[in-house]
């Protein structure tokens, strides 16, 4: 076993500086957990919804290892010791197998270049819609391989029926979430007074880690796991650390809202259905994007080929093969196909745009932003 090191990302006065709020591992111990109670046991009958508990996240904090190979120098890892260590529900997965882990499509013929090998794994069926009402409590977070976000395995208070969803920044072992797709429950309407009441619904509902359809769902909160119709799941922000936040709930020329306003981390401002799902709060793992792999291996473990420049091939392999020293032939980068590799053939129709795009997102075609352009 490697003995992990804490690197914070903080700045540059206190960068190597370990806070006394995280526990330091020493070599070959067990991360001990202290058992929690679970929040569906303290709630009570009179008590139906009760807010989850807050948890203080600490620093930003990246995992390092001693040098002791070449191949964990440069390895950072996000802490994620809430994890479960063992298998997952077995009855919500299936095998990865066939010529499609190589990037082949049902002829045999390679579509997706880079792809092949990588260790053994087995798909986990994620529940999406959250068509499922009633209370149900979270009984481990999982590691996904096949995304970036965590799942959550998620129990229902009978017991009878396990599922997988994408867990939300937070959310540990023992909440309590909810769907509210198939609307109101009426144990939660009666609490109101039997009438619907937007402020109270929305402090009762709107929690980490519910779904909620979006006309429910108040103004200027972040959610993730966004449909775009009623009758499908989520569709946009998915993966990790990724969230939309909703702006505006409009209305038609009749008076009615059909369409809820959301505007997307690229910038991208678009319409959804106002019964389209969204789920309350953050994808899970928001550190992903600042993990270093350490070495090339780890690269393969993942099923990614190496990826060959053109320049250095031969001329009958790439258009930018061939000739004595660095030189492309003074042509303009290619694919090995000859298609444009720097934004390629315009395939958007100008005169059929998409109507639920309110705010484009902003479009450089590979050249930097400048602050000082209008």
């Amino acid at each position: 076993m490697l003995k992990p090191r804490l690197l914070l990302r903080q700045s540059l006065t206190c960068r190597n500086r370990i806070t006394s709020s995280i526990p330091l591992r020493h070599y070959a111990d067990v991360v001990s957990s202290q058992p929690r109670e679970p929040v569906g046991a303290s709630v009570g009958a009179g008590v139906a919804f009760q807010a989850p508990s807050k948890r203080d996240e600490g620093n930003f904090a990246m995992r390092t290892y001693k040098p002791r190979t070449p191949g964990v120098r440069h390895l950072r890892r996000p802490i994620n010791d809430h994890l479960w260590k063992g298998r997952p529900h077995m009855p919500l997965t299936l095998a990865k197998k066939g010529q499609g882990k190589g990037g082949r499509n049902n002829t045999g013929r390679v579509t997706v270049r880079h792809r092949g090998g990588g260790h053994k794994r087995r798909i986990r069926t994620v529940d999406f819609a959250r068509w499922s009402p009633g209370r149900q409590v979270v009984e481990r977070i999982e590691h996904d391989p096949g995304r970036s976000a965590h799942i959550a395995l998620l129990t229902s208070e009978d017991g009878a029926k396990k599922t997988y969803i994408v867990a939300a920044d937070g959310m540990r072992a023992g909440d309590v979430v909810q769907s509210y797709r198939t609307g109101i429950p009426q144990d939660l309407l009666d609490s109101m007074g039997g009438v619907v009441d937007p402020g109270m619904l929305a402090a009762k509902t709107a929690w980490r880690g519910n779904c909620l359809p979006l006309h429910m769902i108040p103004i200027g909160t972040l959610v993730y796991n966004v449909g775009i119709t009623s009758r499908k799941g989520g569709q946009f922000c998915r993966s990790a650390g990724t969230y939309a936040t909703v702006v505006s709930k409009e209305d038609d020329e009749h008076g009615s809202n059909k369409y809820v306003t959301v505007r997307l981390q690229s910038g991208e401002v678009r319409r959804v259905s106002r019964d389209a799902c969204a789920t309350v709060g953050i994808a899970s793992n928001p550190h992903f994007q600042h993990r270093q792999l350490g070495k090339a291996g780890r690269k393969r473990w993942l099923g990614i080929r190496p990826t060959v420049r053109g320049l250095a091939m031969n001329a009958s392999d790439h258009p930018h093969g061939g000739g004595r020293g660095k030189s492309k032939g003074n042509v303009h980068p290619v694919s090995p196909w000859g298609l444009p590799a720097k934004s390629g053939y315009k395939t958007r129709p100008k005169r059929r745009v998409n109507k639920a795009v309110v705010t484009e997102r902003p479009r450089n075609q590979g050249k930097r932003r400048r602050a000082n352009k209008s």
